[in-house]
């Protein structure tokens, strides 16, 4: 008996543990989905919306690029989530065709112990089942056994009915599945025809773009050039401080900070709040990752960021995402203004300002306003690039700011 358990369980958890991971999966995957819906939307707002401002093309491919992306994601959560809910579909087809067969039996069953009591009930008075024992220990256990008869009969009864309220949950649960798997393919149908749309739009822009593709490589070089100046300027910033910490420390390193006790908490609790970080604006859209990659209309020419950039709502306000103080302001020539805030060892960064709305030492708080952010006028984008440091080091702000 006991090794037939053992095989028991040893059949039966792995299928229970795939269920519970599948249904987790599925929920992860639904709020994914729901995300990516609401960066679709976000991006539709903050990049598509404001038609009156003719793109030039080199912009529009761009922005094109980021919504593609986010649409292609979308498109596989959906099919992943299809795919889920068609094994569960099988799976729950399966088991209502077992409960169908084995409540059958039970019916059956149950019917049969009814004629088979009516019987006995019409050609054999109860009384004088008992009266006819031969003795008292024999009444006594047929008075049992028509305890026991009536107690089963109940049971089976009350089984039946349990069997079929299951029946019917599980009937209720596989029409619920199969129209939310009908919604989903219903849901990729539109998001193909979209993707393919905007896939057709961005192929005749880069066909144009090409065309001119030396003048672009020298459009996007000098651009990068331009960023890679204002990173130096901050490069040369974090260092300066970095030595002006030490020198107050008396002690001697040109790559990390000294901190004071109050600065080591500062740190500890921004490190501890990764993840959590709210983000720099409070309406955006990520159109450039961090670290370097290929162009999205010249795939030869490598474009390098250390840290994303944010595609945000006209008049937007840059704000604080931790505590911490406002360590410098930078004016480089030819480009918008720099907020430099300071958080123990670690540095975030808000370029492209239109206006700033702290000073240096100002000690500030998470969603202080920092500035407003700048808006193009020629291609009515309102962008913010956004970078986190570890002393000198470039981080990921992705890992760092809360989720959409």
């Amino acid at each position: 008996m006991r090794r037939y358990l053992v095989v028991w369980c040893f059949l039966i958890f792995p299928l229970l543990l795939q269920g519970q991971q599948s249904t987790k999966r599925q929920k992860e995957l639904e709020t994914q989905r729901e995300t990516l819906n609401r960066e679709i939307k976000q991006i539709n707002q903050l990049l598509f919306k404001n038609t009156a401002k003719k793109k030039d093309a080199l912009t529009e491919v761009e922005d094109l690029d980021v919504k593609l992306e986010i649409r292609k994601k979308l498109i596989r959560v959906n099919n992943e989530e299809a795919n889920i809910l068609t094994q569960r579909i099988q799976v729950n087809t399966r088991d209502i065709e077992a409960l169908r067969e084995e409540l059958k039996t039970l019916k059956e069953d149950y019917a049969e112990m009814i004629r088979a009591s009516y019987i006995s009930k019409s050609s054999q008075n109860r009384l004088m089942f008992l009266f006819s024992s031969e003795s008292v220990l024999q009444a006594y256990k047929r008075v049992q056994y028509l305890k026991q008869y009536t107690s089963f009969r109940k049971k089976q009864g009350e089984k039946i009915a349990e069997k079929t309220l299951t029946l019917q949950e599980l009937n209720q649960t596989l029409i619920t599945q199969k129209e939310k798997k009908q919604a989903l393919i219903e849901e990729n149908k539109k998001e193909q025809a979209a993707l393919s749309k905007e896939l057709r739009q961005q192929e005749r822009l880069v066909q144009d773009l090409r065309k001119k593709e030396k003048g672009l490589s020298r459009q996007i070089t000098e651009k990068e050039k331009k960023a890679a100046a204002i990173d130096k300027e901050i490069d040369r910033l974090i260092r300066e401080a970095i030595a002006a910490s030490n020198k107050a420390a008396g002690k001697k390193s040109s790559t990390t900070f000294a901190l004071t006790p109050e600065d080591e908490l500062l740190a500890s609790n921004f490190v501890g709040n990764k993840g959590r970080l709210p983000w720099p604006v409070s309406k955006g859209v990520i159109i450039q990752r961090f670290g370097t990659q290929p162009h999205p209309v010249v795939r030869t020419t490598m474009i390098k960021s250390n840290g994303v950039t944010i595609a945000t709502e006209p008049n937007a306000v840059a704000r604080a995402v931790f505590d911490g103080e406002v360590m410098s302001l930078l004016t480089f020539k030819g480009s918008n203004p720099t907020v430099l805030v300071k958080h123990g060892n670690y540095i975030t960064a808000y370029k492209n300002l239109s206006k700033v709305y702290v000073k240096k030492g100002q000690k500030v708080k998470a969603k202080d306003p920092l500035g407003e952010v700048f808006s193009n006028p020629q291609t009515g984008k309102t962008t913010l690039q956004f970078s986190v440091f570890m002393n000198m080091k470039p981080q990921n702000p992705s890992t760092w700011l809360a989720r959409l």
